[in-house]
């Protein structure tokens, strides 16, 4: 049987996201304490309590999800489930790239932290959502670079 992961985009964030893997599994630990020094901030913290008005800025969520997305990939990894192919829509590229071994993570965390800074920037936050919906932010795309 042959295996694809998809990464989700923006959107499917919510406060509390990983916690009970990360409370479960050591690799997740590693991969937010990663994040948090990676970006210089405490990304966990705000992804466990929020507030849900911060974890919604696009320069915090973008990282917020590919951390969760890389730590399950690493979970199901341990547990022998690896991927033959990857995918993601939007955001979740930068997941597919790190899972697929062609980005590193503290590379991918940078380069999602930034581009969330340009797309908050270019878009004013409430305007931010219905544009995201609407594939402003990109179209996705299968595989890798």
């Amino acid at each position: 049987m042959k295996l694809a992961f998809i990464f989700p985009g923006q959107g499917s964030q919510y406060v509390g996201m990983g916690r009970e893997l990360f409370e479960k599994y050591i690799v997740v630990r590693n991969a937010f304490h990663a994040a948090d020094a990676a970006l210089d901030m405490p990304l966990t913290n705000m992804m466990f309590y929020g507030p849900e008005e911060h974890l919604r800025l696009t320069f915090n969520t973008q990282p917020a999800l590919l951390a969760v997305s890389v730590a399950v990939a690493a979970v199901l990894r341990q547990k022998g489930v690896v991927p033959e192919a990857v995918a993601g829509h939007s955001l979740g590229e930068y997941s597919a790239l790190v899972v697929a071994g062609v980005m590193g993570y503290e590379e991918a965390l940078i380069s999602v932290r930034a581009r969330g800074t340009y797309m908050q920037e270019a878009v004013p936050v409430e305007e931010l959502r219905l544009a995201a919906g609407r594939g402003v932010e990109g179209r996705g795309s299968v595989g890798t670079r």
